[in-house]
């Protein structure tokens, strides 16, 4: 939770520099207790295993949230149960009249692909577009936020040599975002993807800032504080095995895949993997949750309105 002080106290001005959670008197005592609402539009094959990690970081915040399961009505993915997406997912359409705190956009697979020969581009462009009247803060992940910052920005993708696959160090580039309050300098942060967006395209685009990135993997975290967009092209919400179980299942399909980076001890598959991510994985979750209680208005329909 912030810490609550006076507002002219001098230590609000070094707290807030150095990205500490501050909330002000006016705030809190306007504060009252509800629910905070975030939709997560789930785009990965294998939901049932998103929406738990998703759910995971999300349950460890100390704030009670309800989340709502979103999936593309222009597409059906064919890897889980019917069941299970009649029972507990609904479409955009369903909900697009309602107000949410946060939503989530997963990454996809088909990154390789251009944005507009995705089944469900046209869609997907209504979502974030809808998103900015009716959504407060959005957090983009993977494909998703690379998907995001072309739409909003006309930011492209490019095409890597091969996997960039493992487990890398980033840095962080800017430690007064909320964002990233407690991080370490170096934080270790899974990647599995086939594309990049780079530095040269991002660093012109005013208000767009990058917050971490890697030497050997390049960007990966970026905020849009005025439009309340957060953009991640890796994977702290992974599981410990869950880079292993995407290496057995490209090397079942037939793919020279390469060993993930820095993961399996000894670099053997045989051994356990390293997890080396939970704690900045919980700080970062817990810090954007942190960050939208203290600023999402109590009255939902408000929502749009005040930015």
């Amino acid at each position: 939770m912030p810490i609550k002080i006076p507002n002219e106290l001098p230590a609000r001005a070094i707290l807030e520099s150095e990205g500490v959670p501050v909330i002000q008197e006016s705030d809190a005592m306007r504060q009252d207790i509800r629910p905070l609402r975030v939709a997560l539009l789930n785009l990965m094959p294998e939901k049932i295993r998103t929406e738990t990690q998703l759910a995971r970081v999300l349950g460890s915040t100390p704030l009670q949230i309800e989340m709502t399961l979103l999936r593309t009505g222009s597409y059906t993915g064919r890897n889980t149960p019917m069941e299970h997406l009649l029972t507990f997912y609904q479409t955009w359409e369903d909900v697009k009249e309602q107000k949410f705190d946060a939503l989530i956009i997963t990454g996809a697979p088909v990154e390789q692909m251009p944005f507009e020969d995705v089944v469900y581009w046209n869609e997907l462009q209504q979502i974030f577009d809808w998103a900015d009247t009716n959504v407060f803060s959005s957090f983009f992940i993977c494909w998703g936020a690379q998907a995001a910052l072309y739409h909003y920005h006309g930011v492209p993708k490019y095409d890597l040599d091969g996997k960039m696959f493992g487990v890398f160090p980033h840095a962080v580039d800017q430690h007064a975002s909320p964002l990233v309050a407690g991080f370490d300098d170096i934080f270790h942060c899974p990647v599995s993807r086939y594309t990049e967006v780079r530095r040269k395209d991002v660093e012109p685009i005013q208000g767009l800032e990058i917050l971490a990135d890697s030497a050997d993997s390049g960007l990966c975290l970026l905020e849009e504080r005025a439009k309340r967009r957060v953009f991640i092209f890796n994977h702290l919400e992974y599981d410990g095995d869950t880079l292993k179980r995407e290496f057995q299942r490209d090397h079942a399909a037939g793919l020279d895949t390469a060993l993930p980076r820095n993961y399996f001890q000894g670099d053997d598959p045989s051994q356990p993997p390293r997890v080396a991510w939970r704690a900045h994985r919980n700080l970062l979750y817990g810090n954007w949750i942190n960050d939208l209680y203290q600023h999402a208005p109590f009255d939902l329909q408000k929502i749009g309105k005040t930015r």
